[in-house]
């Protein structure tokens, strides 16, 4: 495990803190975002004391489901929130795991489907649109904020993302979009991943566009973001990258079956950002470690209905589980960091 800053002693401490701190049970409602173009659908967990016959949510034959109390009494007291973002054509529901562990530590968690890139909604137009992502996040928080159903302390407000996620919770974070530099990239790297996928999306190919996501779409009031194994970093310029002032943590997946290189991302991404962001790289993690569990059939069903996508529940059950317990507790105690414990 790689850590760039020399702070795993008060890590240590912080991660006692975190175990011994009260662990509430999941509520869990239904949220939508509502907006004429774009609306967006999702889900809002949150701690509450409530008892009661727990649900199985979000889950399937191939994904573990976790235990939640629908529309339960939330508890009493300001709380700090989280919003997540999926990766490509991912959903809501794929780091509903972290949300229980959040909440569990008395955070709410907020997560939607981002149209365009995720697993219902693959709609060109809107993946083309790529700078909706860090929009819908900000959009996500204002909604949230609003709700009479959660109190949030919004000196506590934060986020976390995954794959094209982390791509978006580093737009967020400051990051800005720089068309000369991914057009020269991506020029001299044809088969980079992220090229390949954004030319398929035409993203920042129109004039129009390339002044829009070229913008600062960054979100003053999030307090610290979490990025989970990006794919993206050559697309953002080395200035916007260095004069990010919000906190980071960043994990790189070494494992490689995603098609993510670690030298052009997430290390990349390191090396460009100011000094003091945590960097964690444990050996073994996969890219798709930061999904939820996989049931014990899962890879029997994948290999007769989906082989080519056999590689998101490798190793997905009893390994998965410690690397989700050691993400959540290092995610939780550089959160509680962030808003002095």
């Amino acid at each position: 495990m790689q850590i760039k800053t020399p702070i795993l002693a008060a890590f240590m401490g912080l991660a006692a803190s975190v175990a011994m701190a009260q662990d509430y049970n999941t509520g869990l409602i239904q949220m939508n975002v509502p907006d004429g173009a774009r609306p967006l659908d999702g889900f809002l967990w949150y701690p509450t004391e409530a008892e009661g016959q727990a649900l199985r949510a979000h889950g399937n034959a191939v994904w573990e489901a976790i235990r939640v109390l629908p529309d339960a009494e939330p508890a009493g007291g300001a709380r700090p929130l989280v919003v997540l973002s999926h990766g490509m054509f991912g959903n809501a529901r794929n780091q509903a795991w972290l949300a229980a562990e959040l909440t569990a530590a008395g955070y709410v968690v907020a997560a939607i489907d981002h149209p365009g890139t995720s697993t219902f909604q693959r709609d060109p137009d809107d993946a083309r649109e790529l700078w909706e992502r860090p929009h819908d996040i900000s959009r996500t928080i204002d909604h949230v904020l609003s709700m009479d159903a959660v109190e949030i302390d919004e000196d506590r407000i934060f986020m976390a993302g995954h794959s094209l996620g982390g791509w978006t919770a580093v737009m967020l974070a400051g990051g800005q979009y720089d068309t000369a530099r991914i057009d020269g990239f991506c020029a001299a790297n044809p088969d980079d991943l992220v090229c390949g996928i954004f030319q398929m999306w035409q993203v920042g190919m129109a004039e129009a566009d390339r002044a829009v996501i070229a913008q600062d779409w960054s979100d003053p009031r999030l307090a610290g973001v979490a990025v989970f194994d990006l794919g993206g970093t050559q697309t953002f310029s080395d200035e916007s990258l260095a004069g990010i002032e919000t906190p980071l943590i960043v994990f790189g997946a070494p494992i490689a079956n995603s098609g993510i290189d670690l030298d052009v991302e997430s290390r990349a991404l390191v090396a460009r950002l100011p000094d003091g962001v945590r960097y964690i790289e444990p050996e073994g993690l996969a890219h798709f470690d930061f999904l939820g569990l996989c049931t014990e059939q899962a890879i029997g069903i994948l290999t007769e209905e989906n082989p080519e996508d056999v590689m998101v529940c490798e190793n997905g059950g009893a390994d998965r589980a410690a690397d989700h317990a050691m993400i959540a507790s290092e995610v939780i105690a550089f959160f509680d960091a962030q808003s002095g414990g």
